[in-house]
């Protein structure tokens, strides 16, 4: 076994397995954060045959491409050829080891060789496309990615070939080969310098929906789909005008062309952006725009809101059912009015407001209730959670209560308006708190159940109750009964 072949064979695994363990390494140091890349697609039927050609062979081997022996660039295969080369040669069968090898290194450049050949091939068909693949960095990007897989089966070839010691013409496909690499640098000398087609602004796409774009052509979906990706202010974009990073040069056609491609591929997973194929796409970063072109996306994800609303609306059901068994309060005297409900928050607190008096919460005494003129503010949670609330309006002073109750705390509250309101986190309100209009009053807020939400991390369903009691008095003194 020559010194040469060992090198070569070396060299193959190394060229196939460096980039995964280079971005393995890279994702260590950077906390997980990967680059977004920007690639492209299908094209408009029969425009470009390297799109049409690449599309119809590499998007339906998809699932050939990642198996186990073909990924981290071929890496495992290369072993596994590394290996049956060495233990041919080890029984002195020679000729099998360098079939082996030849066989391996065949099934790697047909992957890798499409990815160089049919951007190839568009470039050469003129700029428009070229364009197709990308801008001029990420068509350079295919084409040195699609050379550097052809390096590791290249080396193999070479590792099991038989040194000659005399000078041999070369074939008929070493030629080609040769001409064809020689051809490919000269046409991508052009294409990387090819204008980029046309991008619309922002009042051409009419992204603002008042009925005065000017470009012509484009579906309503595609129009939108462009705004959103752009970052143009969509209304109807939940992130509104945050576009995707690295598109805003892209043409037109070009972006609509690859969102079709991911479309495509999203569509074979049932609409699931989050499957492997999609998120591996090298335009993945497209996919969170992609509802917007895509009609399986679309209803993938409504489906899944459908899904995750009907979860919270379950899990809130199930909180309020637990409230509405709790044994309701029987006050010493009757109040004006009684209501119960389960309020939520993710602040800490529930607030009370008067219309016109919206803003800031007041600071709570002894971190349990708070007040203002027209506000109110009653802690309710550890930061997210909700409570079982009851809320007695009164006419006059009502009893002290402190028997079964972990904290009790009173304080003055003025009344700009006299309608009282209590909203939680959802919007859930409790009205008519006040029933004297205008005035003054005193809100004495009961609370049991701090304790065991700071001492358990997943309390048991209606662990906080609040009772508060509003009626009318002129004291401004706060008390803390409990």
């Amino acid at each position: 076994m020559p010194r040469r072949s060992w090198v070569l064979w070396a060299a193959a695994v190394l060229t196939s397995a460096a980039p995964t363990l280079y971005f393995w390494v890279a994702s260590l140091l950077t906390g997980g954060e990967t680059v977004e890349s920007y690639f492209s697609a299908v094209v408009y039927p029969a425009s470009c045959p390297g799109w049409e050609i690449y599309d119809r062979v590499y998007l339906p081997a998809y699932p050939v491409i990642g198996f186990p022996l073909l990924a981290t660039n071929g890496a495992p295969l290369v072993v596994l050829g590394l290996a049956g080369w060495w233990l041919s040669v080890r029984r002195g069968r020679v000729r099998l080891g360098r079939i082996i090898g030849r066989c391996v290194a065949v099934v790697l450049l047909v992957l890798a060789l499409p990815g160089f050949l049919a951007p190839t091939l568009d470039a050469a068909l003129g700029p428009g496309c070229a364009q197709m693949w990308g801008p001029p960095e990420v068509f350079s990007w295919q084409i040195g990615w699609s050379l550097y897989d052809s390096l590791p089966p290249l080396l193999m070839l070479l590792a099991v070939r038989v040194p000659r010691r005399v000078f041999v013409r070369r074939g008929p496909v070493a030629r080609t080969a040769t001409a064809v690499l020689t051809v490919a640098a000269v046409v991508l000398l052009p294409a990387a310098s090819a204008a980029s087609g046309r991008v619309s602004a922002e009042w051409e796409l009419d992204c603002a929906e008042f009925g005065h774009g000017t470009v012509r052509g484009l579906s309503t979906a595609e129009r939108h789909f462009l705004c959103a990706v752009r970052g143009y202010g969509l209304p109807s974009d939940p992130s509104y005008d945050s576009g995707v990073e690295g598109w805003d040069e892209a043409s037109d056609e070009a972006v609509l062309a690859q969102g079709r491609h991911l479309c495509a591929l999203a569509t074979r997973h049932g609409g699931d952006i989050g499957a492997r194929a999609v998120e591996e796409a090298p335009e993945a970063s497209l996919a969170t725009k992609l509802a917007f072109l895509c009609p399986a996306v679309a209803g993938a994800q409504q489906a899944e809101e459908e899904r995750r609303q009907a979860e919270s609306d379950a899990y809130v059901a199930e909180k309020e059912q637990v409230c509405a068994a709790l044994p309701r309060h029987r006050p010493e005297i009757r109040p004006v009015r009684q209501r119960r409900a389960t309020m939520w928050t993710e602040f800490w607190t529930i607030d009370g407001w008067e219309e016109g008096y919206e803003g800031d919460s007041p600071d709570l005494v002894r971190d349990l209730v708070g007040s203002g003129r027209g506000t109110l503010a009653i802690w309710a949670a550890d930061e997210v959670g909700h409570a079982c609330v009851t809320v007695e309006s009164y006419t006059r002073r009502p009893p002290v209560e402190t028997r079964g109750w972990e904290e009790v705390v009173e304080v003055a509250y003025e009344s700009p308006t006299g309608a009282l309101e209590l909203v939680d986190g959802d919007g859930r309100r409790l009205t008519g708190l006040t029933t004297r209009g205008p005035g003054s009053y005193r809100v004495r807020v009961h609370l049991r159940g701090r304790k065991l939400v700071y001492q358990v991390p997943d309390p048991p369903d209606g662990a906080v109750r609040i009772l508060i009691e509003v009626f009318p008095g002129r004291a401004k003194k706060t008390v803390v009964y409990k």
